[in-house]
C-alpha cells in the first residue's frame, strides 16, 4: 500500500462531516422556528391588546390568534392595559425549548 493511495478518503470526509452538517441543519431550523414564534407571540400580544381594549377576556383571544400546537405553550400576563405573551418554540430538546421562550407585548387603552 502506498502512502498516496486515496481510495475510501471521501467516505471517511462524508462520516467525519455528517454530524457536523447534521448540527448545522437543526441549528438553522430551531432558529427558524424561534423567528416563527415570535411573529405568533407578536400577533397574539396584539390580538389580546385589542380583546382588552374593547372590554372582552383576553386569554381566549391570544390563544384564538395561535395554531393548535402553540395554544399550551403560551403564557398571557396582563398588567394594566398592557398585554405580554410568550411562547416556546417547538424543539426536540426540552431545555432548548425553555431557552427560545419568545416574549411579545402589546399596549391598549381599556374603554
Amino acid at each position: 500500500m502506498r502512502l498516496s493511495d486515496s481510495s475510501g478518503q471521501a467516505a471517511i470526509e462524508l462520516v467525519a462531516g455528517l454530524p457536523a452538517l447534521l448540527l448545522a441543519g437543526l441549528v438553522a431550523l430551531q432558529l427558524l422556528a424561534a423567528g416563527y414564534a415570535l411573529t405568533l407571540a407578536d400577533g397574539a400580544a396584539e390580538a389580546g391588546a385589542l380583546a382588552l381594549a374593547s372590554g372582552r377576556p383576553v386569554v381566549p383571544a391570544v390563544r384564538g390568534a395561535l395554531p393548535g400546537w402553540a395554544e399550551s405553550d403560551v403564557d398571557v400576563v396582563v398588567s394594566g392595559g398592557e398585554v405580554t405573551v410568550r411562547v416556546r418554540a417547538p424543539s426536540p430538546l426540552p431545555a432548548v425549548e425553555d431557552r427560545l421562550a419568545i416574549a411579545s407585548s402589546a399596549a391598549a387603552r381599556p374603554r
